[in-house]
Parts: C-alpha cells; structure tokens; sequence
C-alpha cells in the first residue's frame, strides 16, 4: 500500500471514529434536538476546527434540521491573523460571525506579569460569546472541549478545589438563560490532533495563555500522558467512571441520606436518569 492510501486509510478511520463518537455524545446526552439553533465556537485551534467538521458532517444525515453558525472571538491579541477564520469558513461555505471585543488588553493589564491569565480570559470569553448568543437567538452553544480535557478538569478540581467535578457534557449557564453542549466529550485529544494534521486546518495559536507551562492544567496533561504511557486503558477507566458514580459509596451528605440510613430503614432507589435517544446521531458499539 502506498503512502497515500495509507494516509487516505487512516484518515477515514480516524473520521468515522470521531463521528461515531461525537454522534453517541450527542444521544446520550439529547444535546441537538429539532430546530436548534447551534452557535458553534471556534478558536482557531485543532478542536474547535474538528467540532465544527465533524457536526456539519452529521447534520447532513440527520432526519432533523438545526442551524449552525461559526463565531469567533476576536480577544485583539498582538499578531492574531484575522483573516484566517473567514477566509477558512468562506472556502467551506459556512455561515460565521466575528465578534471584536479587546480583551486581551484588560487581562494583561490586570493580571500581573507571570501569573496565570487563563482564569480572567475564559470568564471574559464567556461572557462575550453568551452575550452574542443570547442577543442573536441562538439556543445552544457548541464548545470542543474532548475527553482528555474533561478528566484534567475532574483532577484539577479533585487536587486544587476539593470537589469532584469536572465538565459536564451539557449544561444550563448559570443564569440560566444558555444550553452550552461539548459533542467532543466521547473523543481523545491525541485522535483529534491526528485528524487536524491530516485535514490541513489553519491553526491559530494562542499567544496569550498558550506558552504557560507552569498552569495546573499542563500538569494534569502531563501526569494523564506519563499515565496512558505507563498503563494503557487507565484513562478509558476514570473516563468512564464518571458515568458510573455511586453516591452512598462516598460523603456528600447532600446526595445520600446518611442521617436516616439504619438497619431498620430501607433504601430508597432514586428515579435514574433516562436519556433522550437521538436516532440520526447514535452509533453502534465499537467492534
């Protein structure tokens, strides 16, 4: 076989992957229903570019229609070349918007030399992109966090929070006025990188926060990484961990009745979660 079949080969492999596993996330957690309207964040970066690819090629065989815009932040980062996005979004035929706020100014401003930006940046990201959303009727957003991010976050918060928490794959904001969804939540970060190299994106790197090495988050990377290295599959496990937590074996009072649990009494089973089925988008097991 050739270089190029080889590369062909694996590039459909790796395509019908993330599909498969983007559509099962998006079943499992009911995340695009009928007549959504899906603001799709992109960064310029290796997920976001994927996310978007990989939704608009499952839209195409869905028995639903549901809109999708690209929008990106333009955070006025010294150097950012803002003619790549739509440039890009123009050659693929997909309706964008740019939104022009200067927020790299107030975090470098605000936030000492050497200290972590990533806080401040993201709240302001936020804030700039529900505002767009809110404001333009779009009423689900659409971010490419992966797997890999998800379980980072669940130790990060686990070392540093004293919380177990991580990244749910769909979630009510705050305010409770935006659905954010992740369709990436099922897929790993190095399949991603991979499918990015062989599709060719333009990549945008981040100057602002991109080269801080010493963020927790780089940390939590490298001990997952040394990890799946060390014992292949141990990441699959705490993945799936998270969709199999078992209340009275732990210590949260709020989530399990200790107070009245006694020989006498009998356990009462909770209602479990059933999750809305999405025909078009759910996905055999892999073989």
């Amino acid at each position: 076989m050739s270089t190029l079949d080889k590369t062909k080969t694996r590039y459909n492999k790796l395509q019908k992957r993330l599909r498969r596993e983007m559509g099962q996330a998006i079943a499992d957690y009911n995340m695009v229903e009928d007549g959504d309207r899906i603001m799709v964040c992109l960064s310029g970066g290796k997920d976001s570019y994927t996310m978007l690819d990989i939704l608009l090629n499952l839209r195409n065989s869905a028995p639903i229609n549901f809109e999708i815009l690209a929008v990106n932040l333009d955070q006025k980062q010294p150097g950012f070349p803002e003619h790549v996005l739509p440039e890009y979004l123009q050659s693929i035929g997909v309706p964008y918007h740019v939104i022009e706020q200067d927020t790299y100014s107030v975090v470098t401003r605000v936030i000492p030399e050497g200290k972590t930006t990533c806080g401040l940046c993201s709240r302001m990201r936020r804030g700039a992109l529900y505002a767009y959303a809110e404001d333009n009727g779009f009423n689900k957003i659409a971010l490419g966090h992966h797997r890999d991010d998800i379980i980072e976050t669940f130790f990060l918060n686990m070392f540093y929070g004293g919380q177990l928490k991580a990244m749910p794959a769909k979630l009510k904001s705050d305010n409770a006025k935006h659905i954010v969804i992740r369709p990436l939540a099922y897929s790993r970060e190095k399949d991603i990188a991979e499918f990015a190299e062989l599709k060719g994106y333009p990549i945008i790197p981040c100057n602002l926060c991109g080269s801080q090495e010493n963020l927790q988050r780089v940390q939590m990377k490298n001990m997952l990484t040394q990890w799946d290295k060390d014992f292949p599959g141990r990441v699959e496990i705490i993945f799936n961990s998270m969709k199999n937590i078992k209340p009275s074996q732990l210590l949260d009072r709020q989530l399990f009745d200790f107070e009245t649990l006694s020989q006498t009494t009998e356990a009462k089973v909770t209602n479990e979660f059933q999750p809305v089925i999405f025909p078009a988008m759910s996905a055999s097991k892999q073989s």
